[in-house]
């Protein structure tokens, strides 16, 4: 494939690119997507980010130092959208780090709305390969580690450049 092609495949998927931002009273975060590493984690994020489902949801779990999880539709942790999705683990980023979106699950493969967001590397290294990591804050880290338990997700915004 000569330069020239392979060149405007890039700027193609780049231009496509889905992103995202997860409103709240304390600020937005702002997410970039592993697409390519957790194609239909990021697709069921999106697709229930745009029907509106996470609209009004509560940071149900709050560990200082650890996460910040919500997606629960219930605000126990117990819910979801009805249905689950597989694990996608193998990708390049399926490290849990500062900002890392990942999916939470009560076990492989039964993950669907709810995620955490990663207030750091340290306490997160164990969760490696056995969450999806789908996303990253690139903007507004600094609003991780102002989410409160109860806190609520006001929209969340998908944007695709």
């Amino acid at each position: 494939m000569n330069l020239k092609i392979r060149s405007q495949k890039l700027e193609l998927i780049l231009k496509i690119m889905k992103k995202a931002e997860i409103h709240t009273a304390k600020g937005i975060m702002k997410v970039s997507f592993f697409e390519e590493d957790a194609p239909k984690t990021v697709a069921n994020f999106v697709k229930l980010a745009s029907e509106g489902f996470y609209d009004g949801l509560k940071f149900h779990r709050v560990i200082p130092d650890f996460v910040i999880q919500g997606g629960c539709p219930n605000g126990t942790g117990a819910g979801g959208p009805g249905y689950t999705i597989d694990c996608e683990l193998t990708g390049n980023n399926q490290y849990h780090d500062k900002g890392v979106l990942s999916m939470a699950h009560a076990g492989r493969n039964t993950g669907g709305s709810q995620f955490f967001i990663c207030h750091n590397r340290h306490n997160t290294q164990h969760l490696d390969r056995q969450h999806t990591v789908f996303g990253k804050v690139y903007e507004g880290l600094d609003i991780i580690d102002q989410i409160r338990q109860g806190d609520k997700i006001e929209k969340i915004v998908i944007i695709e450049e």
